[in-house]
């Protein structure tokens, strides 16, 4: 007698985390964390500015690694390609749109950029429309937010507005 499978269903994420080349190996590990925590999937860009063996990406990845979702992809372009009908949202600080401001919609992109430069300018200028911002004082020598804090900022905002999916 043949003994079926069980078909394993198919998890819908609500939303999806995009890291652009992506160099601090200690954010990209409490970002890890945020997805294995919030059911969010995880696109890395490369190149990164880290190895995927290294010991300080796993330590703040600690056990998460194993229940987050992540997928590697070598452009931009190839994200695009695989998702080209998906609604992205450009986190920047060249707009004044805050990220409170938009309508997320279940498996949106949320798109960051590297810790030392953000996003390409082209890839703002071209996406102007769905560029967000996290409202910060203004002064001088406070250019931005850690990447992972930035992240869970906006994450929170997007399940917040889509009821906390999955989530208890």
């Amino acid at each position: 007698m043949k003994r079926r499978r069980k078909k394993r269903k198919e998890i819908k994420m609500p939303i999806n985390i995009v890291l652009v080349e992506p160099e601090i190996p200690h954010n990209t590990g409490n970002i890890i964390r945020t997805c294995a925590n919030t059911g969010a999937q995880l696109h890395l860009i490369k190149p990164l500015g880290f190895s995927l063996d290294d010991k300080h990406l796993k330590r703040c990845g600690l056990d998460y690694w194993d229940i987050a979702d992540i997928k590697y992809y070598d452009s931009f372009e190839e994200l695009q390609e695989k998702y080209p009908e998906a609604n992205y949202f450009y986190a920047t600080t060249k707009t004044q749109k805050s990220y409170a401001d938009v309508e997320y919609n279940e498996g949106c992109f949320l798109v960051f950029g590297k810790e030392t430069k953000g996003l390409p300018k082209d890839l703002i200028e071209k996406n102007e429309g769905h560029c967000i911002r996290i409202p910060m004082r203004g002064i001088e020598g406070a250019r931005c937010l850690n990447l992972s804090n930035s992240v869970a900022i906006v994450v929170y905002e997007a399940l917040r507005q889509l009821g906390f999916p999955d989530l208890k």
